[in-house]
């Protein structure tokens, strides 16, 4: 099997170009980030103090999250519930990035699931630490980057597009927030990884670069359809 890890800071548009270069690729595409939020909603929802790393634990063993995937691309189910929309809000995202994703046992928790996707199938997979842990032997490793600015201008456009108010200087004062929570992880760029800086290239520009770097490493290494 081969498997691409995009690694990167917040709003880089992992997730957006992973899914569009997987579909280009005839890949699985993984959104472990969605299995994160899962969990973060499931802790909201059940009343759970987030600053209580305990607590989070505890709780894990009742978490029952999983990925579906159809004609209209991935979805998130939550105990049997689709929740990919309601894993998309603000108190989610940063319930997230403030603290479920920086228990340890969490992520622990999430290893084998993320593994077992990539032993199934060809997979780009993103997230956090995919390089560097989940899939340490990925044959493509990217680190897809964008200054603090371009990622707010996009975080901005995506909350105004699905209808919720958004400030500009406020979004960009969160994402410079969350890259110091993340600046941990973000320092983990895996000594094989490539790393894509997505500042002025269109969407399209930059699904082209990551499907080129692929299709070359295939090739190198003998890989391709699965």
């Amino acid at each position: 099997m081969f498997a691409i890890s995009i690694d990167g800071p917040a709003g880089a548009g992992k997730s957006s170009v992973a899914k569009a270069a997987a579909k280009e690729l005839g890949f699985t595409y993984v959104d472990t980030g969605a299995i994160y939020r899962a969990i973060a909603l499931y802790m909201l929802e059940k009343g759970v103090d987030l600053e209580d790393p305990a607590a989070v634990t505890a709780e894990l063993t009742g978490v029952e999250v999983s990925l579906e995937y159809g004609e209209f691309g991935q979805r998130t189910l939550l105990g049997g519930r689709n929740v990919s929309e309601e894993i998309r809000t603000q108190e989610v995202s940063m319930a997230t990035s403030k603290w479920v994703a920086h228990i340890p046992e969490v992520r622990e928790f999430l290893v084998g699931i993320q593994r077992g996707l990539a032993r199934k199938s060809n997979v780009i997979m993103d997230g956090r630490d995919i390089g560097t842990v989940i899939l340490p032997d990925a044959q493509l490793k990217v680190f897809l980057t964008a200054s603090a600015e371009e990622r707010a201008r996009r975080r901005t456009r995506q909350l105004e597009e699905a209808g919720e108010p958004a400030d500009f200087q406020q979004v960009l004062k969160e994402v410079v927030q969350r890259d110091k929570q993340d600046a941990a992880q973000l320092d983990l760029l895996p000594e094989d990884g490539v790393v894509l800086d997505s500042t002025g290239l269109s969407f399209r520009q930059v699904v082209e670069r990551l499907t080129a770097m692929a299709r070359e490493r295939m090739g190198n290494e003998g890989g391709g359809k699965g």
